[in-house]
């Protein structure tokens, strides 16, 4: 019986793949001992005496499943970890998150006219002077100093009426004092016209 080496190589050249890969019809071993030239092999092939094998399967089954399951938080104790936890997860990306986040929230107040020019850039400082843990505290102060702003204001506005009403009321008493001078001088010239007169 012969050994099919050649066979073997040759259907390997055609069929563009490794000697493992090709399958010999066992039953038919005279007839492609026979073939000894690429040829002959290409017409086996094509009658099915020679096959090339499938692909051998690599299953992602199990690789899918522990990924599901780490996802959940298995696997992730302290004896799989290699790196540091600055090398899992570095601080810079967490400090540029919350950043970007800070600051992108600010942008988006400023441009719906929600805080002026003047407090977005109070709070951009205090942004970068890591003053803001997150998003909540941020919006948190905002609304605390806008609320302050405001009653500010209102105080202001209200000193601003008070000292309005006072400098009227003084403007008209004053006209008043005036007024009645005015008459009490015009009397006594008249009297003593009167007197004279006499």
């Amino acid at each position: 019986m012969s050994t099919l080496r050649l066979q073997k190589r040759l259907a390997a050249t055609v069929l563009k793949c490794g000697k493992n890969k090709v399958w010999l019809d066992p039953n038919e071993t005279n007839e492609i001992a026979n073939a000894n030239s690429r040829q002959n092999v290409r017409k086996l092939i094509k009658d099915g005496l020679i096959i090339r094998k499938p692909v051998a399967v690599h299953s992602r089954a199990r690789v899918r499943k522990n990924n599901i399951a780490r996802r959940k938080g298995r696997h992730m104790g302290h004896g799989k970890r290699k790196g540091t936890a600055n090398a899992r997860m570095p601080q810079k990306v967490i400090w540029m998150r919350r950043q970007r986040v800070l600051r992108r929230l600010l942008v988006k107040y400023r441009s719906a006219k929600k805080i002026d020019k003047h407090l977005y850039h109070e709070l951009y400082m205090k942004c970068k002077g890591n003053v803001f843990k997150n998003k909540r505290v941020l919006m948190e102060h905002i609304h605390k100093k806008k609320a302050e702003n405001a009653r500010a204001k209102m105080l202001s506005d209200q000193a601003e009426a008070r000292r309005h009403k006072t400098k009227e009321a003084r403007r008209r008493r004053e006209d008043r004092i005036a007024l009645k001078t005015k008459e009490m001088r015009e009397g006594f010239a008249r009297e003593e016209e009167l007197s004279a007169n006499k």
